[in-house]
């Protein structure tokens, strides 16, 4: 499989679609070994033969042994298995080199095939997007010297052995710490303490002790930000029994939703965006209003009885080395309008404010002078006004990924006269057929457990699911052919994503870049929203934009929808120079083709950055969680490979 080559420092010499977040590695896309087609098999066999031979090889260990299970492209997936992180090993000396290099050999002990349900059992499956290299596939349980976890093989003959059947993808990851499990299931807190027993208290008196966090109770975790990042967090860390403080400068949970423009509608459908233990129900729309959203998270926070001081800042933060602990001081204001500062001393902070970070604000000449209604940053957007019989009024919308698009939409609606602003290209594919592509079989009514479908999309390493989603975007454009076309047409450049990967690797890559088409782009095709294409900002007017080709277009309102900061910039501004200077920088690929920071450990001791969509925090809160927890438990040190 091919290794991650790491990009030229210009970025700008750099095509804007394979642009990448500064420092980032530039993920080569993986390559199909080229295997004929297979008899037919007895998928069990198969698998449980290379998985015996696997344990033989562990128990033995013997790292040359386990290289020869791997065929020369493959890749070992681990989160959290073989170590305190997450890896990539692509191809059997790296694979081996890893497991040789371990203080304790591998960490993974055994593995077993997984056959408690048909979507799990071994099976005949294809490694590729189109179905032209197929093999055997298994879900797997694994057992690691603290843990236990799940896993997921993908299984090809070697042609050049004899057809012997070795690994061409293996994923780990643990799910839960020995002796420290969640308290779900057959492991559920009872809710009440039998017998009479002077001054007891009930659950209301319980629960309101510790949201308060009075007297000598102190979290071990403190959360800043009550966004899906946060919740999830919060709600893996509580199960494993971590006192967990979230705290909101919002006056409300959910505000960083309900506060946004008027017309925002989740463009992930509910089936990729279910939260840990709690589901939406099967009512739930496909799309999620964002008021919803908001209403939910207030519900979801409730439910799972996270402790959340709203209109609540961290003011100062001091982390002492020795003692390995947080000093931190926070103003919160009360219901009665009073404001009063708390001081705290938790061991772990979890910067959950989002991963896009700050705003990101262009700085250009004139913007002081403009005469408009409004002039703002996206994220400052509350929504179209509502005009007059009669009236007009022309906006400009500068950016075109999906809150650009949504803003231009929602103007045009309201009546505005609309041009939105294109610097560079776009990619962009229709709700329907891009996501019906991407997710389908996995995330849609009917398909697998939400927890079995995260593990096949996580167990497919990112160099292989660039290769598939090259494939997958091919298909998406034959299906949004005259989409694609009318957009072209009408002027407005339309992409196809790093190497012609499409959607998730341009999210991965560089957090941004694309739309998923929910009505906008007919209003361009059609003519009813402008474009203006190819050409920066000169000078912002007292009456509208003057770009670089001489042109001016007058308007009553500016809207920069030009994206976010990296979350290291948000963490200096909160926390100061000095653990900015000390953390590292986050999203983008690393060498490995892993995403960079985010949910592991960031360099400085005791700060976590947590953020994604509604998917990935379901996802990687478990993670982080367990790590926070094993550290707490004396079964990891922060400074542990």
């Amino acid at each position: 499989m091919a290794t991650a080559a790491v990009i030229p420092p210009d970025n700008k010499t750099i095509p804007s679609y394979n642009r990448t977040e500064p420092g980032s590695s530039q993920l080569a896309p993986a390559n199909y070994p080229d295997i004929g087609p297979i008899p037919s098999v007895d998928a069990n066999a198969v698998a449980t033969e290379w998985v015996d031979s696997f344990n033989q090889a562990l128990s033995n260990q013997d790292p040359s042994a386990v290289k020869d299970l791997f065929l020369p492209s493959s890749c070992w997936r681990d989160q959290l298995g073989l170590s305190w992180d997450y890896h990539s090993l692509n191809g059997p000396e790296k694979i081996a080199t890893f497991l040789k290099s371990a203080p304790k050999g591998s960490r993974v002990r055994s593995i077993k095939v997984d056959s408690s349900n048909a979507t799990r059992k071994p099976n005949v499956a294809a490694v590729d997007f189109k179905g032209n290299v197929n093999g055997v596939a298994s879900f797997l349980t694994v057992d690691t010297d603290v843990g236990r976890g799940r896993g997921l093989v993908r299984l090809l003959q070697d042609p050049q052995h004899g057809h012997k059947w070795k690994a061409f993808t293996l994923f780990t990851a643990m799910h839960e710490l020995k002796g420290y499990e969640e308290t779900i299931g057959s492991n559920r807190p009872q809710g009440v303490d039998h017998g009479g027993k002077v001054g007891r208290k009930n659950w209301q008196d319980r629960r309101t002790a510790m949201e308060k966090f009075e007297g000598e109770q102190e979290p071990t975790v403190l959360i800043i930000g009550a966004g899906q990042g946060g919740l999830t967090s919060a709600a893996r860390l509580h199960q494993l029994q971590i006192p967990t403080l979230i705290i909101d400068k919002n006056p409300r949970i959910g505000d960083n939703w309900r506060n946004r423009y008027h017309q925002l509608v989740l463009h992930d459908p509910v089936w990729y965006d279910h939260m840990p233990y709690v589901p939406f129900p099967s009512s739930w729309p496909v799309f999620t209003p964002k008021d919803k959203l908001a209403m939910w998270f207030e519900s979801y926070a409730r439910i799972m009885e996270l402790n959340v001081w709203a209109s609540t800042t961290l003011t100062d933060a001091t982390w002492d080395d020795e003692k390995r602990q947080w000093t931190v001081s926070l103003s919160r204001e009360k219901a009665n309008g009073e404001t009063e500062t708390r001081i705290l001393h938790p061991r772990h902070l979890v910067q959950a404010t989002g991963h896009s970070g700050e705003m990101q604000m262009p700085s250009i000449k004139g913007m002081d002078d403009f005469k408009g209604d409004r002039l703002c940053h996206s994220s400052q957007f509350k929504g179209a006004q509502d005009l007059s019989e009669g009236q007009k009024k022309r906006a400009i919308v500068v950016g075109c990924c999906n809150s650009g698009h949504d803003i231009a939409q929602d103007f045009y609606e309201h009546g505005y006269d609309v041009t939105i602003v294109q610097r560079s290209s776009t990619y962009v594919m229709s709700s329907k057929n891009g996501l019906d592509v991407l997710l389908g079989g996995l995330y849609e009514e009917g398909g697998p457990e939400t927890e079995d479908a995260d593990l096949m999309f996580m167990s497919i390493p990112n160099a292989m699911l660039k290769r598939m989603h090259q494939d997958a975007t091919v298909e998406i454009s034959k299906r949004d052919e005259a989409l694609l076309k009318g957009l072209a047409k009408a002027g407005f450049q339309v992409d196809d994503g790093p190497d012609d990967a499409g959607f998730f690797m341009k999210y991965f890559q560089r957090g941004g870049g694309y739309y998923i088409d929910v009505g906008c782009s007919q209003l361009i095709i059609d003519g009813k929203i402008r474009v203006k294409q190819g050409q920066e900002i000169e000078e912002v007017k007292p009456n509208g934009l003057l770009f670089a080709d001489g042109e001016m277009l007058e308007a009553d309102e500016i809207i920069f929808a030009t994206g976010y900061e990296n979350m290291r910039g948000t963490a200096r501004k909160i926390f100061g120079d000095e653990l900015a200077e000390r953390v590292k920088d986050v999203w983008g690929f690393d060498e490995e083709g892993e995403i960079r920071t985010m949910w592991r450990r960031t360099g400085h001791p005791g700060f976590w950055f947590f953020g994604g969509n509604l998917a990935l925090c379901r996802y990687y809160s478990r993670m982080l969680a367990l790590q926070i927890k094993a550290m707490e438990e004396g079964l990891m040190k922060y400074e542990d490979p």
